[in-house]
């Protein structure tokens, strides 16, 4: 199937079956975000049953999204070679397996094995279910609502993970978590080749093996770099880790540059809406992504919250995204995306400004209130901006196109939590002011982070507890009010970006009634 629609009639429109198909594509997306913020949840109890070490522990939680974020451009583009759809049932199928190993595992290397396994399927399912809503959804205003749908599914996994590994927990052994992911595979893999359309690229040619691992050499390096410069700061090895991955990444734009058959075509990046619509994915999925993360710390640290009732809490943002997911595919049917996606931003700005006046006396609602508008505002960058990156490529590299966008985000989480955490942290040790006659390795503890004050806050009396986490958690409320102003006046700078490269793009009900994903640039009226 491709994108034959003769310029000047309007694309066809998607039916029962595509939105079937939809519904199908949809589990994969909640899980893939279920998964990480599961094993959270489950690392404690599984770490005490396995005897896992501190080192095995950390390749436990870490190898999944490290396998998931260097393959997904391999993915993608092996999706757009062999078919989408049967990649994407062969990843289903592994997802599952996975899963399976994952629950009944009987020591950490088989753990960290089938981990491995989910990662590596994982990163199929999220550039495979990305093309396929392409393929099947080519009208501009039907692909608006399907990328929300598919966008507000995945973002939900990010609470709902807490909230149902909660409960499995409480109630059955550690291997439970994992096994959420079974039946939505299994249906998947049965309904899928019913539902779902097939669609390969005759003129792919073959899979270069060199370009491979350059481009997984180049993302896992950054990506475990910056991930260690989140945890321990600016040393040595994890920068370096970074410039290498750069450094591949060079060789491996050059290397596509050459090839016939490249593994990522650098030619879309010539495409003004294409990049633009990336960058501001990125840039945004950097600071509102980073700032969930230090919402659920906050939760749990500042405000005592264990991971359920940490995850129950962040229902009302969820709706709230929900609402903004619902909503700007059918805003952008009528105002341009530069505008929406820039005004979202701005409204984001407001919520963050909302949280500043969170505190340790406070409310949790005042940050949730806060957070629920950063994420009402974020809704028309997620889904407009996917839907600009997928309907501005060829149909043929849809699978491609998925695969940066992803690779785009993990990339921008990873780089916000890194770089604003390290911001986070210089704040936190130099507005902590702890009392005088704590022993030395309690206030090595409290300066490393609140996680640390707490957990030498539990070998002390009452009354020097409290003595130490009152200054801490009013250090962290400084971290927290710091990372979320910087990250506001960011946001601000991202929306005027947004506006200026992506005001040329009209509604998607313009580029509805012309028949085409995306008319040229040069004449598009001045209206919206």
């Amino acid at each position: 199937m491709s994108d034959t629609t003769p310029p000047g009639e309007p694309a066809p429109r998607a039916g029962r079956r595509e939105w079937i198909g939809l519904a199908v594509l949809a589990m994969p997306a909640l899980l893939v975000s279920i998964d990480v913020f599961v094993m959270l949840l489950a690392l404690p109890s599984l770490s005490d049953s396995l005897h896992a070490s501190g080192v095995q522990q950390l390749w436990i939680t870490d190898i999944y999204p490290f396998m998931l974020a260097g393959l997904l451009v391999t993915m993608g583009s092996l999706g757009d070679r062999i078919g989408r759809r049967r990649l994407l049932l062969i990843g289903a199928g592994a997802f599952g397996l996975a899963s399976i190993a994952s629950a009944y595992a009987v020591n950490p290397t088989m753990l960290i094995a089938a981990r491995a396994l989910l990662g590596i399927a994982g990163a199929t399912l999220a550039p495979g279910t990305l093309s396929l809503i392409t393929t099947m959804f080519q009208d501009p205003k039907q692909r608006g609502a399907a990328f929300g749908i598919w966008g507000a599914c995945f973002s939900a996994g990010a609470v709902i993970g807490p909230i149902i590994g909660g409960v499995l927990l409480a109630h059955f052994w550690w291997g439970s978590a994992f096994l959420i992911g079974v039946p939505p595979m299994v249906l998947l893999l049965v309904l899928g080749p019913v539902f779902l359309p097939e669609f390969r690229n005759p003129d792919a040619g073959r899979l270069d093996l060199i370009s491979v691992l350059e481009s997984m050499a180049a993302v896992l390096l950054a990506v475990w770099g910056l991930k260690e410069i989140a945890r321990d700061g600016w040393q040595a090895l994890p920068i370096a880790a970074v410039l290498v991955g750069i450094g591949f990444g060079i060789l491996f734009a050059h290397r596509q540059r050459r090839l016939p058959n490249p593994l990522l075509d650098l030619s879309l990046f010539g495409h003004r809406t294409f990049s633009a619509a990336l960058i501001s994915l990125f840039l945004g999925t950097m600071l509102t992504g980073a700032v969930m993360f230090f919402v659920t710390q906050t939760l749990q640290l500042m405000y005592g919250r264990d991971p359920l009732h940490a995850g129950l809490w962040m229902l009302p943002a969820i709706i709230a995204n929900t609402i903004g997911f619902t909503l700007s595919p059918k805003l952008g049917q009528r105002y341009r995306p530069a505008y929406l996606i820039g005004g979202g931003l701005l409204l984001a700005t407001v919520g963050m400004l909302v949280m500043t006046m969170a505190d340790p006396g406070s409310s949790p609602a005042v940050l949730i209130t806060g957070f629920a508008i950063v994420f009402l505002g974020s809704g028309p960058m997620v889904t407009l901006g996917m839907g600009l990156v997928m309907g501005s490529v060829p149909m043929e590299k849809a699978g491609s196109a998925a695969a940066l966008n992803e690779t785009s985000g993990q990339l921008g989480f990873a780089v916000g939590i890194a770089a604003l955490g390290s911001i986070g942290a210089a704040v936190y040790r130099g507005s902590l002011s702890l009392p005088d006659g704590l022993p030395a390795d309690t206030v090595r503890a409290a300066k490393d982070s609140l996680a640390g004050a707490q957990e030498a806050a539990g070998s002390l009396s009452g009354q020097l507890a409290d003595a130490l986490l009152t200054p801490a958690r009013a250090a962290f409320a400084d971290e927290l009010h710091t990372v979320v102003s910087i990250s506001g006046v960011l946001l601000v700078a991202t929306a005027a970006l947004v506006v200026a490269l992506l005001r040329h793009m009209p509604p998607t009900g313009q580029q509805a009634a012309a028949g085409a994903p995306e008319p040229s640039e040069d004449s598009v009226p001045a209206t919206g």
